[in-house]
């Protein structure tokens, strides 16, 4: 027992530390409650949207075999059901939340940097997020799910804190919202394919510019319950046998690759680099385009399921099996393409001969008369840009699968360039060891999909989505050489769609502007205005109006100003009376501390605090005098150099230049010059 004195020296039961214990105690509760509930609810949703795309790609495919006979309705059907997927998709959304149009990566981003961003985090984009979505993977477009699912969770944990209020008996959650946004990204991602480590680590780096570590063990334990009961409830509907990758591999472990297949790695990695800030670019344009001021975005808007209409019908008419879809792998689904893209059979040594046993959905690939590197090259094009142009729909899409795919494919293709040039193997140590195409494929996704969105984890998903690690050292090769590259190019595509909607975000700090710009935050802010007060005496407003540069106003001017003065003094003994009344000001909130900032903070550290406390703006004052405000738009502007009047970039030691000038100057008060060059 712990034991206090009271003012007469008597011992006593602490019952202070009692209650502070069973609060504590209460307070870890909540936290698992809170992180079991997310986990639980997280992984029923995503296994049900699952199930639903499934059954949904099932009835398509199943249409369209029914109709072979007759090829006309076989067209038919194969692009009247997309279309009305992706149409419902769209109405939906518009008519319950707008705010669930898109990924949702790039406003969280936002919402994590301190900007509130209205109903992007309510129930009603919770609702419209995953039917929308569900709809737009049972079309079979090129869409994803893992974006869109990250801004699910995300709401699901808002939505849940909001719940959590019923346990803890007070108003206010007792979580902090950052850490329940950055646990609901985690979760989003790990529940998405079953990969928690890579889907923590996929989350700090896309939404987070500083990470709490006390968010590390709530990220990991909600992620890794969450993805644990998605693969339970996969072997529970028996589509799984037991809890396995999600896309399982069986590539050679003993020899999995030889040091003369770097280069065609290192290879890999360039090109996906500059791929994927291609794929970046071609997107951000289609989007630009669709927003010129002409007669035919005008018509889009007012007409607002054309646009998804008409892409669905081009993509639904290019894939079709008996047409141009054959030479395409066109009947294949998302994860058929990957499931097959990753198989071990090398296709340039069957192809022409009669399939083997345990080829499966792979035979889509191999045509008769065309070239398995024709078809890999005409899939891999035809996709680049459907999937640039899919994500820009206005349904609940993501890039990540559709990019993921592309990275497959276009890795496989280097893999059977290599069994090609190398038929028997390479030898080492005497021994032959064939190349094997499938851990190209898996090379060149987890490259393309590092390369436009500028993470490294993309390697760790891959490995968890695999379930094999055999090529590691030549993935983290490839993943970094496509960053270096992509990021020399172009933004990641998260941050590309905020430059396009133009999201109040505070951009990275690049190395320039710390190593050769010395800026302030004086340069920078808003500079207090002198206003006009009642209180002002008609000599102080002549000798403001004559700083002015109005020395030659009218007399009549000057009357009129006279007339406006004993106005004000009126206004004057009216605020007066008003101000001798008594307030309530109980309800009132006040920020007795608002964050402050001086005259001389670098922009560096100015960066540093606003991304890290998530400030919206900060008051900049010298010797408790307020001089200026620092607002997020403005800090935005320094570090794109583009402000009004542009940045003033100071020189080393330019401060001690300003001292001695302000010494040999007598000390008359001035006005603050305007910030230049």
């Amino acid at each position: 027992r712990l034991y206090c004195y009271s003012a007469r020296g008597h011992p006593t039961v602490e019952r202070e530390t009692m209650e502070e214990t069973r609060f504590l105690v209460t307070k870890l509760g909540e936290d698992w409650i809170f992180l079991v509930l997310l986990g639980i609810s997280m992984a029923l949703v995503s296994w049900t949207m699952d199930y639903t795309s499934a059954k949904s790609l099932q009835a398509y495919k199943w249409i369209h075999w029914e109709l072979k006979d007759n090829v006309l309705l076989q067209y038919l059907a194969w692009v009247s059901y997309p279309m009305a997927l992706i149409m419902f998709a769209s109405l939906f959304c518009h008519l319950v939340a707008p705010q669930a149009i898109g990924s949702g990566i790039p406003e969280l981003k936002t919402i994590l940097r301190g900007v509130v961003l209205k109903e992007y985090l309510t129930f009603r984009a919770f609702v419209a997020k995953v039917i929308g979505l569900t709809a737009g993977l049972g079309s079979g477009m090129p869409v994803g799910k893992e974006g869109p699912f990250v801004h699910i969770a995300s709401i699901c944990a808002a939505v849940l804190s909001r719940l959590m209020t019923f346990f803890s008996g007070v108003d206010q959650s007792p979580y902090c919202y950052t850490d329940i946004l950055t646990v609901g990204c985690a979760v989003g991602v790990g529940c998405c394919f079953g990969t928690p480590l890579g889907g923590v680590l996929f989350s700090i780096e896309v939404t987070s510019t500083y990470f709490a570590v006390r968010n590390y063990w709530r990220g990991y334990f909600a992620a890794t319950f969450s993805a644990f009961i998605f693969r339970v409830l996969s072997v529970f509907n028996k589509d799984a046998v037991t809890i396995t990758a999600l896309f399982r591999t069986k590539f050679r472990m003993d020899f999995p690759f030889d040091l003369q297949e770097l280069p065609a790695f290192a290879i890999i990695g360039i090109s996906c680099g500059f791929l994927g800030a291609f794929f970046v670019w071609l997107n951000r344009q289609v989007v630009l385009f669709m927003r010129k001021p002409n007669a035919m975005t005008r018509f889009l808007t007012r007409h607002r399921l054309i646009f998804p209409a008409v892409v669905t019908l081009v993509i639904a008419t290019l894939t079709f099996p008996p047409g141009f879809g054959q030479f395409m792998a066109g009947e294949l689904m998302p994860r058929e393409c990957i499931n097959s893209l990753f198989d071990n059979f090398t296709w340039t040594k069957i192809w022409g001969s009669p399939p083997p046993p345990g080829l499966g959905r792979s035979s889509a690939w191999l045509h008769p008369d065309v070239s398995v590197f024709v078809i890999l090259i005409l899939f891999f094009v035809m996709k680049f840009w459907m999937s640039a142009v899919s994500t820009t729909m206005p349904i609940p899409s993501g890039a990540f699968m559709p990019v993921f795919i592309l990275g497959a494919a276009f890795g496989r293709l280097v893999g059977e360039i290599m069994a090609a040039l190398f038929p028997h193997g390479i030898l080492f140590d005497g021994i032959l060891y064939r190349i094997i195409p499938g851990g190209y494929a898996v090379i060149g996704a987890a490259a393309l999909t590092g390369a436009v969105t500028h993470t490294v984890s993309t390697a760790v998903i891959c490995f968890e989505l695999t379930g094999q690690i055999s090529h590691i050292l030549p993935m983290m090769v490839a993943v970094i050489l496509a960053n270096m590259v992509a990021q020399g190019l172009q933004p990641s595509l998260y941050d590309s769609i905020i430059q396009v909607k133009k999201l109040p975000y505070l951009p990275e700090l690049g190395f320039g502007h710390i190593r050769c710009y010395n800026i302030f935050v004086e340069d920078i802010m808003v500079r207090k205005v002198k206003f006009i007060s009642s209180q002002s005496t008609y000599s102080e407003l002549i000798n403001l109006l004559e700083s002015t540069s109005l020395k030659t106003i009218p007399l009549m001017l000057h009357f009129c100003f006279v007339f406006v003065f004993l106005r004000c003094s009126l206004i004057k003994e009216w605020e007066e009376i008003e101000m001798d009344k008594p307030m309530a000001i109980d309800q009132i909130r006040i920020d007795p501390s608002p964050f402050q900032l001086v005259e001389r903070t670098s922009l560096h550290k100015t960066h540093t605090l606003f991304s890290l406390l998530g400030l919206s703006h900060a008051y900049v004052t010298s010797i408790g005098k307020l001089v200026g405000v620092v607002a997020l738009k403005e800090l935005q502007k320094a570090i794109e150099g583009s402000t009004r009047s542009g940045v003033r970039l100071r020189p080393p030691l330019a401060s001690f230049r300003d001292i001695s000038r302000k010494s040999s100057k007598p000390q008359t008060t001035a006005t603050p010059s305007s910030p230049g060059k």
